[in-house]
């Protein structure tokens, strides 16, 4: 016999409680074919509240050294209890990368997007020496005026 440990629903409608169970694998959620209950999980509680997850932890490793495996998320609070070390990620594909095509759009995007930034600092640039220009004529002009004036003048 498989045995597995799983939640059970109960609770009423739209307000769910689980008793985390140890059935046979062969059996229906709510069957009642249950051979022990090890736990509590209400997931109305706050996720920072201890009264969310509770865990007779003693019975959860004597069920696990006959054989019960865990659902996934039961496994995910032993996890959090300590009890078994969380699985490693897997290694994805190359069907989770881009395709060429897509990879090129966002190549040509970027191309785009740098040469209007350096049109757009050329263009500072540019506006900025126009300003410094009439400055620099102004304080060029400003002495050879007083020096006409002095020649005029004498």
């Amino acid at each position: 016999m498989a045995t597995v440990i799983r939640l059970a629903r109960y609770g009423a409608k739209k307000r769910p409680y689980y008793h985390v169970v140890v059935t046979d694998s062969r059996n229906a959620r709510n069957s009642g074919n249950i051979l022990g209950v090890v736990g509590k999980y209400d997931p109305m509680q706050p996720k920072d509240s201890e009264k969310r997850v509770v865990l007779n932890i003693d019975e959860i490793k004597a069920w696990m050294a006959k054989g019960a495996k865990p659902s996934d998320r039961v496994y995910k609070f032993l996890v959090n209890a300590g009890l078994v070390e969380k699985k490693p990620i897997p290694v994805q594909t190359k069907k989770h990368l881009q395709s060429e095509k897509t990879l090129m759009k966002i190549k040509d995007k970027q191309e785009k997007l740098a040469k209007i930034a350096e049109e757009k600092a050329a263009a500072e640039a540019a506006a900025k020496a126009a300003a410094e220009a009439p400055a620099e004529e102004a304080s060029a002009e400003a002495p050879a005026e007083a020096v006409k004036e002095e020649t005029v003048s004498e």
